[in-house]
């Protein structure tokens, strides 16, 4: 067993003897590539989904210095047909990129000759008859060692792109690198020296001229997952059934961690979060462990126009326009607003509805994260407009239309851009984002298809809590009586009462002269 060639299965044996949601389907849609034209295959993924755990596996499946049966015998890939053809069949190498990034005793231009070096002493003791030439590179060698014993490598390269994070000012190194995968990946020699290869990262392989450095692999990313799409986290089925097994509320679960849309997948929850709260007991953001907030900090404060008006409106519940396909793949490299809102999807701070096109915060876990960051930046009305908020939610409840309106006339104030400060949209958005502490103890959803119409902002409160739902409609030029009577005359309360039981009726009425607002607020009788 080596450091990096035949590891065995250790790594996946762990991640079996802990509590495990069977992903060992992804196995089979390797398996079909193997000895293909594709089988060069790149898989990326946020941090806290699961990356690592499935480079493991698929050590353990394909390693043929160890027998794996029993760890693959009740998973899903036991009964795929290529099961029997692909276990425990391959010498693998694999590398971790982070390692050699932490290493204290070589500098990033040194991390490929240094890999390179020791992979290649570890070739040559387990196969001692490969012909030694102190000029052939990595390659070379493996090539030189496929052609001499007869068989095929597997290659698992996690943290793919780490250097290019960790890295990105040191040109020389980055260059070395992407040299290093192009020599080991793009010659001629490869389909005699690979069976298959599976890299994984948070990025995509970085693109050059809009070409990728490395065209002939599958990729597969959060943006992008086609077939791979229930492999890249918990789906609510899965969650559901750990919830019951732990005595785990699942709204809470959902609240917290679900959100993301993935490929097909509509509704995936972050693995490493759910699994985190199940073993405490208790629903909480444990982003902050695997991930620091002030990483994002310089991205969204960027002076790009429209942005921070989307970050606004994506704290407020809604969803911004996004764009991804101008991004190289490298965090260095930011030239506008649908770039640094890319990035954000690949990190997993937002999530990404590819029918839309649209991006979106996807939980409580990510919302809190992300006013986290934007408290670290120097927005400082919108840190105001937040912390407000609670005080506005309270106010609602209690009847106080006066001050309710006068707290929507400071945050229409201090969050509304004079260009579009009477923009429909953009009042919606200040609406939200007035009443953006309410996600804790509501459901929001705006623009809610409730009656004969829909109401501009419904609040229904999630399960245990006993604070009426709240139907609000916003008015412009009229008054909040008009509001009020659209919501009876629409009968919106009428279809938000299937969720619950006691509802506030809450009439907004924005006068554009005067640029203020005013309320009036009623409990519906049925």
């Amino acid at each position: 067993m080596g450091i990096y060639i035949n590891k065995g299965n250790d790594g996946f044996r762990s991640t079996r003897n802990s509590e495990y949601i069977d992903k060992s389907g992804l196995i089979g849609i390797v398996n079909k590539t193997l000895f293909t034209r594709q089988r060069f295959t790149c898989v990326s993924r946020s941090r806290r989904f699961g990356k690592t755990m499935v480079a493991e596996m698929l050590q353990a499946y394909y390693d043929h210095s160890c027998d794996s049966r029993s760890l693959f015998a009740d998973l899903e890939i036991a009964s795929d047909q290529s099961f029997e053809e692909h276990l425990n069949k391959y010498p693998v190498i694999y590398l971790d990129i982070t390692d050699f990034i932490t290493r204290n005793d070589i500098s990033t231009t040194e991390i490929v000759t240094t890999l390179q070096s020791e992979v290649k002493a570890e070739i040559y003791a387990a196969f001692p008859e490969t012909i030694v030439d102190p000029k052939d590179d990595l390659m070379a060698v493996l090539t030189k060692t496929a052609i001499h014993y007869d068989l095929k490598f597997i290659m698992i390269i996690d943290e793919w792109d780490a250097l290019y994070r960790e890295a990105g000012e040191d040109i020389a190194a980055l260059d070395g690198y992407v040299n290093f995968l192009r020599r080991m990946f793009k010659g001629s020699s490869t389909l005699q020296t690979f069976a298959g290869v599976y890299m994984t990262g948070i990025l995509p392989i970085k693109k050059y001229n809009m070409q990728s450095a490395l065209n002939n692999f599958m990729e597969y990313s959060i943006i992008d997952s086609r077939r791979m799409a229930q492999y890249f986290g918990f789906t609510k089925d899965e969650v559901r059934v750990l919830a019951t097994k732990y005595g785990m509320d699942f709204d809470a679960l959902e609240k917290w961690y679900d959100g993301y849309q993935i490929g097909s997948e509509q509704s995936m929850f972050n693995p490493n979060s759910v699994m985190q709260a199940l073993d405490s007991d208790w629903c909480t953001s444990y982003w902050g462990k695997t991930a620091a907030y002030d990483a994002i900090v310089p991205y969204i404060q960027m002076n790009f126009e429209g942005l921070k008006d989307d970050i606004i409106d994506m704290l407020a519940g809604g969803r911004s326009n996004v764009d991804t396909t101008g991004f190289q793949n490298d965090l260095s490299v930011v030239h506008s607003k649908d770039d640094v809102l890319t990035i954000l999807i690949h990190l997993g701070y937002l999530s990404y509805d590819r029918n839309e096109g649209k991006c979106f915060i996807p939980n409580k876990e990510v919302a809190g994260e992300m006013e986290k960051a934007v408290e670290r930046t120097n927005w400082t009305n919108l840190i105001i407009a937040i912390k407000k908020s609670e005080a506005l939610l309270q106010a609602t409840l209690a009847g106080d239309a006066d001050a309710v309106a006068s707290g929507l006339d400071v945050a229409h104030d201090e969050n509304t851009s004079i260009l579009s400060y009477n923009d429909e949209n953009s009042l919606a958005c200040v609406l939200g984002l007035a009443y953006y502490y309410a996600k804790n103890d509501y459901v929001m959803h705006r623009e809610y298809a409730s009656g004969k119409g829909y109401a501009d902002l419904v609040l229904i409160p999630r399960k245990n809590v006993s604070s009426p739902a709240l139907v609000i409609e916003l008015k412009y030029n009229k008054d909040a009586q008009a509001a009020i009577t659209q919501i009876k005359n629409r009968n919106y309360p009428q279809k938000v009462a299937e969720y619950t039981g006691d509802i506030l009726l809450v009439g907004i009425n924005y006068d554009r002269d005067t640029k203020r607002h005013d309320c009036q607020i009623e409990r519906w009788v049925k």
